[in-house]
């Protein structure tokens, strides 16, 4: 069962979170199997992210939330909050999903 994990920034967290990148990437690769889709959030005016959102295929909340506090960004203190909820796709690729 998907679930879709929303995470934001603590304020001023941005060189912490560049020396901490390698290490979240490789966490993140090593859940690949897991992951629906994974990326980050921008504000208008940047090109460096602020939080992200994933869609993790797990079959509890608990592996859900699990997985993203294990997240090194997490374990470091780089978020300031997640939300973790299940989540049924209506559209995806431009077409009703089945259901």
């Amino acid at each position: 069962m998907p679930f879709a994990i929303r995470f934001t920034d603590r304020d001023g967290v941005r060189e912490m979170k560049k020396a901490l990148r390698a290490e979240h990437l490789e966490y993140v690769e090593s859940n690949r199997s897991r992951i629906v889709v994974s990326g980050g959030t921008f504000p208008d005016d940047d090109d460096f992210p602020v939080g992200g959102i994933i869609i993790l295929d797990v079959d509890t909340r608990a592996e859900a939330v699990e997985y993203i506090e294990n997240d090194p960004f997490f374990v470091h203190g780089i978020f300031s909050e997640y939300l973790v909820e299940r989540f049924v796709k209506f559209i995806f690729d431009g077409k009703r999903a089945a259901g």
